[in-house]
């Protein structure tokens, strides 16, 4: 497997830059807090890459292992299946797909690559849908290719996959989650739209 590549060059991300000195002071303007620990923020990004012929092909997951680690910056960890499903012909503890948990530096890296790179390049892209937040205020979305990252080949991709994105958000409410994520740029589409 091929090393992932290394993100950080130790500049400060500008994704992170633009966290402290516009969006916290905006956010806690807004929402009316007297504390700026109390101020909404990204804790964590989840990127999953489910790929079931992982079960019964092993290159499958390699080439899923190798472009998720090139997208993240760091090396992807294997998910297997809690439970055996016939229908699948899944097998308890049967490889199904690898995930990546990013903090901290990497996490506002590949924030800033996922807004300003790769949903642009998304054909027909009319934005993501404003009703993937949960409860919590942690907002999930899909991505049918991942070969809309510029780490990714396109000629030699085998095998093409899509993957989930969570983003775990520290917010007293869900419209706080989303102004956050507004002030990061994400493109939300109008109700009714998305894609």
């Amino acid at each position: 497997m091929t090393k992932p590549t290394a993100t950080t060059n130790g500049r400060t991300p500008l994704a992170l830059e633009r966290y402290r000195k516009t969006i916290a002071p905006a956010l806690m303007q807004e929402f009316k807090h007297r504390n700026a620990m109390a101020t909404a923020k990204l804790e964590k990004i989840v990127l999953n890459m489910g790929c079931g012929e992982a079960a019964h092909d092993a290159k499958v997951l390699e080439a899923a292992q190798r472009d998720l680690g090139l997208i993240a910056g760091q090396r992807p960890l294997v998910t297997r299946a809690k439970k055996a499903i016939s229908n699948f012909k899944i097998k308890e503890h049967d490889p199904i797909g690898c995930k990546v948990t990013l903090r901290r530096r990497r996490m506002y890296e590949f924030l800033d690559r996922l807004v300003n790179v790769a949903l642009p390049r998304i054909r027909d892209f009319r934005g993501l849908s404003p009703n993937g937040f949960d409860e919590g205020g942690n907002y999930s979305f899909g991505l049918k290719e991942h070969t809309i990252f510029p780490e990714i080949q396109v000629d030699r991709v085998q095998f093409p996959l899509g993957m989930d994105v969570t983003f775990v958000i520290r917010a007293q409410s869900r419209d706080e989650a989303t102004a956050l994520l507004k002030g990061f740029g994400m493109p939300f589409a109008h109700k009714g739209t998305g894609q």
